[in-house]
This record gives C-alpha cells, structure tokens and sequence, in this order.
C-alpha cells in the first residue's frame, strides 16, 4: 500500500517541483513539504485538501487509500443527486459475481473494500445524512460553486 508521504513526493516529481517551492506555492511553512514526505508530520485536513486541489486528485488517493486519482469516489456521486429512502425494499438478487480476493497483486487492500456493495450503500447513507445537515449543504454549495469555477 502506498502512504501519503509516498504518493505526495511522486505527486510533487511529477511536476518537477521542488519541496520548497511547492510549500510556497500552497502557502505552507518552507520545510512543510519535507516533513510530510518523510512522515516526520501529517497534514492537516485543510493542508491535505489545498494540496488534492492543488494536484487535481481526490483525498482517498492522496492518503494512499485509493489507485485512482481522478474518480476514487464516482460510486458515491449517484447517491448526492437523487437521495434515496432510508428503508426500501430489497431489489431482486443480481446474478452472483465471482468473488474477489480482499488483498489484491498490487496490495491495494482499500480496492476491494470500496467496490463492496454493501460497503458503497454504508458509505452513501452515510455521506447524504452528513449532506442534509447545514454544515453538510455549506459543503456542497462550496463544492458546486469551485466547479462552476473551473468552467
């Protein structure tokens, strides 16, 4: 499994920066970088959403918790347009699927995990019920208002 300290130094060579001057570029302390890379400090939440904004990925990939930069969480976005009943029916059962192993060749064990179904309707009830609060729909207006931004 790959750690934030790992994936924020490729991350950083990537774009050819140095660690001084990425923490300049994001207003953080001029050693910040150096300490995050080699795990001497983690970043606050705040300091680990400027540097996700900053490199265009999510959380849960910049935390080492997901292989995909772009969309680790696109199973979710369903859930935050049209909010489901909390109790409904069960749905006919779908054909089973062979079962995956937990730990994968890569060791992405966090891969398994977020492709459980039962885990994905957990975390969907769990993000709508944080989204219907005040602090949540203030989250969401910032989210949708950043996006309208970019275009």
């Amino acid at each position: 499994m790959v750690t934030m300290a790992q994936r924020l130094e490729a991350l950083r060579m990537e774009r050819g920066l140095s660690r001084p001057a990425l923490s300049a570029a994001l207003g953080f302390p001029k050693t910040a970088m150096e300490k995050f890379e080699t795990g001497r400090q983690t970043p606050t939440q705040d300091q680990q959403r400027k540097l996700a904004d900053y490199f265009a990925v999510t959380l849960p990939y910049l935390r080492g918790e997901s292989d995909d930069p772009a969309d680790g969480d696109n199973w979710l976005a369903g859930g935050i347009t049209e909010p489901e009943p909390v109790r409904t029916p069960a749905a006919p059962a779908a054909p089973k699927k062979p079962r995956q192993p937990a730990v994968q060749e890569d060791g992405a064990v966090f891969g398994a995990l977020l492709k459980s179904p039962s885990f994905q309707a957990l975390m969907r009830d769990a993000a709508l019920e944080v989204l219907r609060s005040p602090e949540g729909q203030e989250l969401l207006a910032k989210a949708v208002r950043r996006e309208l931004g970019r275009k």
